[in-house]
């Protein structure tokens, strides 16, 4: 039986590259994509998640199940907390995109540098980190780079800027850490520049979330 993974976004700029990361992953998935791009707008107007957001993005995880959604794929970092409250009022599994990736971080490295374009998913990605490093029983140290600017460069349709600035946020952290994670799944794509021009291990959300969903539905069939 082909299995249906529901993708939730607050905006829009990941859903070309997640689809093609579940093409090679989850080829035969199918896959349903949720958008509202008026959330992280207004995440980032109020400077996080306010109750109607969270209640916004409770009413797109309860469309999913009705939709037949065999797991629901929270694609934004910067709402993940929702997810905590959520996964009591939906009979669906929730997969946060940057629950695996935060897992593997803290069990191989001790010093991590995050980047982020946006303050509201800068916070709640350490805040992530410290969490499963708390329930791994690890030490950590964390590094915030925000890159200023490169946020408000991508969205004047400038990426070539976007990318410099994480690049230089970037090459900022490597002399003080040990890896460095990127906060946004859409930065995913810099991953091996970064890792070159650093030489740090640089981690990315989307791959490592969709696998993830991978192991679940596994399960799922293992169950069943």
């Amino acid at each position: 039986m082909t299995k249906t993974v529901a993708a939730v976004y607050t905006g829009q700029g990941l859903a070309e590259p997640l689809k093609q990361v579940f093409n090679e992953v989850l080829p035969g998935c199918r896959l349903v994509n949720l958008i509202d791009d008026s959330l992280i707008a207004d995440v980032m107007r109020a400077g996080g998640v306010t109750p109607q957001v969270s209640g916004r993005l409770l009413g797109y995880y309860r469309s999913a199940a009705d939709l037949g959604a065999d797991v629901i794929l929270n694609t934004c970092s910067s709402v993940g907390e929702v997810v905590e409250r959520a996964r009591g009022f939906v009979d669906v599994p929730i997969v946060k995109i940057d629950e695996a990736m935060a897992l593997e971080a803290v069990s191989r490295y001790a010093r991590i540098g995050v980047i982020a374009t946006l303050p509201t998913t800068l916070a709640p990605t350490m805040a992530l980190l410290r969490a499963q490093a708390e329930a791994a029983g690890r030490t950590l140290s964390l590094t915030e780079g925000l890159a200023a600017g490169a946020y408000d460069a991508l969205v004047d349709g400038k990426p070539e800027e976007h990318d410099r600035r994480i690049a230089e946020t970037a090459a900022e952290l490597a002399a003080s850490v040990d890896a460095i994670v990127l906060a946004q799944g859409s930065m995913a794509r810099m991953e091996a520049s970064l890792r070159e021009r650093t030489g740090k291990p640089v981690l990315s959300s989307p791959r490592l979330g969709v696998l993830a969903v991978k192991r679940l539905l596994e399960a799922q069939d293992e169950i069943q």
